[in-house]
């Protein structure tokens, strides 16, 4: 986590290494997501950057999905998202500028202890995903346009299972923290960040 840590510190000083050591406009908006939000490095990596650099990040945790619209609308000068798709996507829409793989992630499934679809063990997330649908096991999404959500929509296009409108499929609307929460207190499944 450290070698990450300073790493992300490195980068992001030599991205704007070219800036006058008191910036013109000192202020700097952030959009990333909740996940990396919730991970604690942005509690690390900003007060060393605001320190180097002389720049104020004001921080805004949302899904990807907003993220990448708070781009489009020129309300944030740096985003730290995960979904490559929708970020080239913004990028060849003329959005973005210096699009670069700073870190990587990967997603998990998490579930009760009882595990009662019978999910641990087995050999990909698709098919955990059809035995969730298949035992009618309560699934908590995200349902926010996440990189996260995106991840899990892809993940069921793959199987024989539309969730979408089941009662075992429950949409939080909230971040990766909350969905958590909510996932461990109905003893459901949910797919999140490793970091998280």
């Amino acid at each position: 986590m450290k070698r990450i840590a300073v790493f992300m510190l490195v980068l992001l000083v030599v991205l704007l290494g070219g800036c006058s050591s008191t910036p013109d406009n000192p202020n700097l908006i952030l959009a990333t997501t909740t996940s990396t939000q919730d991970s604690g490095l942005l509690d690390v990596l900003i007060p060393l950057f605001e320190e180097q650099t002389g720049y104020v990040v004001q921080t805004v945790a949302v899904g990807t999905g907003a993220a990448l619209k708070m781009a489009e609308e020129g309300n944030a000068d740096v985003l730290l998202v995960h979904a490559p798709a929708s970020e080239k996507a913004l990028m060849e829409a003329g959005w973005g500028k210096d699009r670069m793989l700073v870190m990587h992630n990967d997603f998990v499934i998490v579930g009760p202890a009882a595990d009662p679809a019978g999910i641990k063990g087995t050999a990909t997330a698709v098919e955990a995903f059809q035995k969730i649908a298949d035992a009618g096991a309560t699934f908590i999404t995200r349902g926010d346009d996440s990189g996260t959500n995106k991840m899990e929509i892809s993940l069921w296009g793959q199987t024989t299972a539309d969730p979408t409108g089941q009662a075992w499929y429950v949409d939080s609307g909230q971040g990766m923290g909350a969905t958590l929460t909510i996932a461990s207190e109905k003893q459901a499944y949910t797919l999140t960040d490793r970091a998280t």
